[in-house]
Protein backbone atom coordinates (compact mmCIF):
# COMPACT_ATOMS: atom_id res chain seq x y z
CA UNK A 1 0.00 0.00 0.00
CA UNK A 2 1.25 3.49 -1.06
CA UNK A 3 2.34 6.15 1.45
CA UNK A 4 -0.68 8.51 0.20
CA UNK A 5 -2.96 5.43 0.55
CA UNK A 6 -1.99 4.82 3.86
CA UNK A 7 -2.06 8.65 5.55
CA UNK A 8 -5.86 8.27 3.21
CA UNK A 9 -7.12 5.85 5.13
CA UNK A 10 -5.64 7.51 8.38
CA UNK A 11 -7.74 10.81 7.79
CA UNK A 12 -10.86 8.62 7.26
CA UNK A 13 -10.48 7.01 10.56
CA UNK A 14 -9.25 10.12 12.75
CA UNK A 15 -12.67 11.45 11.10
CA UNK A 16 -15.60 11.77 13.59
CA UNK A 17 -19.14 12.56 12.48
CA UNK A 18 -19.87 16.04 14.63
CA UNK A 19 -22.75 15.61 16.88
CA UNK A 20 -25.95 16.17 15.37
CA UNK A 21 -26.83 18.16 18.70
CA UNK A 22 -24.25 20.51 18.52
CA UNK A 23 -24.43 21.06 14.62
CA UNK A 24 -28.72 22.10 15.35
CA UNK A 25 -27.86 23.85 18.06
CA UNK A 26 -25.56 26.02 15.81
CA UNK A 27 -28.25 25.93 13.32
CA UNK A 28 -30.40 28.19 15.88
CA UNK A 29 -27.79 30.43 17.44
CA UNK A 30 -26.77 31.00 13.66
CA UNK A 31 -30.79 32.29 12.85
CA UNK A 32 -31.29 33.83 16.27
CA UNK A 33 -28.31 35.92 15.50
CA UNK A 34 -29.87 36.89 11.89
CA UNK A 35 -32.46 37.92 14.17
CA UNK A 36 -30.88 39.87 17.07
CA UNK A 37 -29.25 41.57 13.93
CA UNK A 38 -32.18 42.59 12.47
CA UNK A 39 -33.37 44.33 15.76
CA UNK A 40 -29.92 45.97 16.56
CA UNK A 41 -29.44 47.76 13.16
CA UNK A 42 -33.26 49.19 13.71
CA UNK A 43 -32.60 50.29 17.26
CA UNK A 44 -28.96 51.70 16.32
CA UNK A 45 -30.71 52.97 12.78
CA UNK A 46 -34.07 54.83 15.32
CA UNK A 47 -32.12 56.14 18.09
CA UNK A 48 -32.56 59.89 18.49
CA UNK A 49 -35.51 59.63 16.15
CA UNK A 50 -38.09 60.00 18.55
CA UNK A 51 -40.29 63.34 18.12
CA UNK A 52 -40.88 63.55 21.63
CA UNK A 53 -40.21 62.01 25.01
CA UNK A 54 -39.19 60.24 27.47
CA UNK A 55 -36.12 59.39 25.71
CA UNK A 56 -33.26 56.93 26.48
CA UNK A 57 -31.30 59.50 28.70
CA UNK A 58 -34.38 60.74 30.67
CA UNK A 59 -35.79 57.42 31.60
CA UNK A 60 -32.81 54.29 31.55
CA UNK A 61 -30.72 53.43 34.08
CA UNK A 62 -27.54 51.25 33.26
CA UNK A 63 -28.44 47.84 34.85
CA UNK A 64 -24.99 46.64 36.24
CA UNK A 65 -26.63 44.60 38.81
CA UNK A 66 -28.47 42.44 36.29
CA UNK A 67 -25.38 42.25 34.06
CA UNK A 68 -23.26 41.11 36.36
CA UNK A 69 -25.55 37.95 37.28
CA UNK A 70 -26.18 37.04 33.54
CA UNK A 71 -22.89 37.46 32.92
CA UNK A 72 -22.13 35.39 35.68
CA UNK A 73 -23.63 32.80 34.78
CA UNK A 74 -22.26 31.93 31.68
CA UNK A 75 -19.12 31.16 34.15
CA UNK A 76 -21.51 28.89 36.56
CA UNK A 77 -22.99 27.18 33.75
CA UNK A 78 -19.23 26.36 32.44
CA UNK A 79 -18.23 25.12 35.80
CA UNK A 80 -21.37 22.78 35.93
CA UNK A 81 -20.20 21.37 32.11
CA UNK A 82 -16.80 20.30 33.49
CA UNK A 83 -18.05 18.81 36.64
CA UNK A 84 -20.64 16.47 34.61
CA UNK A 85 -18.03 15.63 32.19
CA UNK A 86 -15.93 14.20 35.28
CA UNK A 87 -19.24 12.51 36.46
CA UNK A 88 -19.45 14.98 39.88
CA UNK A 89 -23.07 15.13 39.25
CA UNK A 90 -23.85 16.59 42.53
CA UNK A 91 -21.51 19.21 41.93
CA UNK A 92 -23.23 19.87 38.56
CA UNK A 93 -26.24 20.20 40.30
CA UNK A 94 -25.30 22.56 42.49
CA UNK A 95 -23.65 25.17 39.50
CA UNK A 96 -26.45 24.11 37.32
CA UNK A 97 -28.85 25.53 39.81
CA UNK A 98 -26.94 28.73 40.64
CA UNK A 99 -27.27 29.25 37.22
CA UNK A 100 -30.68 29.23 37.11
CA UNK A 101 -30.87 31.69 39.87
CA UNK A 102 -28.66 34.12 38.44
CA UNK A 103 -30.79 33.95 34.95
CA UNK A 104 -33.77 34.44 37.16
CA UNK A 105 -32.52 37.02 39.23
CA UNK A 106 -31.31 38.64 35.60
CA UNK A 107 -35.27 38.58 34.50
CA UNK A 108 -36.89 40.02 37.67
CA UNK A 109 -34.40 42.47 37.05
CA UNK A 110 -35.74 43.34 33.79
CA UNK A 111 -39.38 43.30 35.40
CA UNK A 112 -38.70 45.73 37.99
CA UNK A 113 -36.98 47.91 34.99
CA UNK A 114 -39.68 47.63 32.85
CA UNK A 115 -42.61 48.49 35.40
CA UNK A 116 -40.97 51.43 36.49
CA UNK A 117 -40.11 52.67 33.24
CA UNK A 118 -44.13 52.21 32.20
CA UNK A 119 -46.00 53.01 35.59
CA UNK A 120 -43.27 55.63 36.67
CA UNK A 121 -42.15 57.14 33.41
CA UNK A 122 -45.34 56.27 31.38
CA UNK A 123 -42.78 54.45 28.31
CA UNK A 124 -44.55 51.99 27.07
CA UNK A 125 -44.10 50.20 23.19
CA UNK A 126 -46.56 52.32 21.79
CA UNK A 127 -45.45 56.12 23.34
CA UNK A 128 -42.95 56.98 20.92
CA UNK A 129 -40.30 55.30 18.47
CA UNK A 130 -37.77 55.23 21.22
CA UNK A 131 -40.68 52.46 23.07
CA UNK A 132 -41.01 50.68 20.56
CA UNK A 133 -37.40 49.84 19.61
CA UNK A 134 -36.71 49.75 23.06
CA UNK A 135 -39.62 46.56 24.63
CA UNK A 136 -38.82 45.50 20.84
CA UNK A 137 -35.43 44.55 21.42
CA UNK A 138 -35.14 43.76 25.25
CA UNK A 139 -38.29 41.88 24.91
CA UNK A 140 -37.10 39.84 22.49
CA UNK A 141 -33.77 38.81 24.62
CA UNK A 142 -36.31 38.84 27.74
CA UNK A 143 -37.92 35.72 25.58
CA UNK A 144 -34.67 33.99 25.40
CA UNK A 145 -33.78 34.21 28.65
CA UNK A 146 -37.37 32.67 29.82
CA UNK A 147 -37.08 29.69 27.48
CA UNK A 148 -32.91 28.96 28.64
CA UNK A 149 -34.52 29.53 31.77
CA UNK A 150 -37.20 26.58 31.31
CA UNK A 151 -34.60 24.68 29.61
CA UNK A 152 -32.43 24.77 32.89
CA UNK A 153 -34.97 23.85 35.33
CA UNK A 154 -35.85 20.95 33.35
CA UNK A 155 -32.15 19.60 33.80
CA UNK A 156 -32.65 20.52 37.19
CA UNK A 157 -35.01 18.86 38.04
CA UNK A 158 -34.08 15.37 36.21
CA UNK A 159 -30.87 16.19 37.99
CA UNK A 160 -32.36 16.26 41.23
CA UNK A 161 -34.71 13.03 40.64
CA UNK A 162 -30.95 11.04 40.04
CA UNK A 163 -31.87 10.94 35.98
CA UNK A 164 -28.66 13.23 34.71
CA UNK A 165 -25.36 11.43 34.25
CA UNK A 166 -22.15 11.68 33.41
CA UNK A 167 -23.16 10.24 29.92
CA UNK A 168 -25.46 12.96 29.35
CA UNK A 169 -22.89 15.64 29.24
CA UNK A 170 -22.71 15.58 25.21
CA UNK A 171 -26.46 16.60 25.82
CA UNK A 172 -25.56 19.28 28.57
CA UNK A 173 -23.30 21.03 26.76
CA UNK A 174 -25.17 21.68 23.73
CA UNK A 175 -28.26 22.95 25.93
CA UNK A 176 -25.05 25.20 27.34
CA UNK A 177 -24.39 26.46 24.14
CA UNK A 178 -28.16 28.15 24.09
CA UNK A 179 -27.26 29.62 27.31
CA UNK A 180 -23.52 30.95 26.17
CA UNK A 181 -25.70 32.58 23.30
CA UNK A 182 -27.86 34.28 25.37
CA UNK A 183 -25.15 35.55 27.62
CA UNK A 184 -23.43 37.27 24.20
CA UNK A 185 -26.21 39.17 23.04
CA UNK A 186 -27.30 40.71 26.30
CA UNK A 187 -23.57 42.21 25.58
CA UNK A 188 -24.86 43.60 22.54
CA UNK A 189 -28.00 44.71 23.49
CA UNK A 190 -26.85 45.99 27.01
CA UNK A 191 -23.65 48.05 24.72
CA UNK A 192 -26.48 49.11 22.21
CA UNK A 193 -29.29 50.39 24.50
CA UNK A 194 -27.56 51.13 27.68
CA UNK A 195 -24.28 52.53 26.53
CA UNK A 196 -24.57 54.00 22.79
CA UNK A 197 -28.33 54.61 22.61
CA UNK A 198 -28.18 57.22 25.69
Amino acid sequence: MSTAAIAHTEAEQSWVQPSKGRVAMFCVILAESAIFTIFVVAYIYNIGKSLYGPTPSQVLEVPIFNSICLLSSSLTIWLAEHAIERGKVKVFGLWWALTFVLGAIFLVGTGVEWHKLIYQDGLTISTNLFGTTFYSIVGLHASHVIIGLIALLTVLLFTVTGHVRQEHAERIQVLALYWHFVDAVWIVVFTVVYIIGR
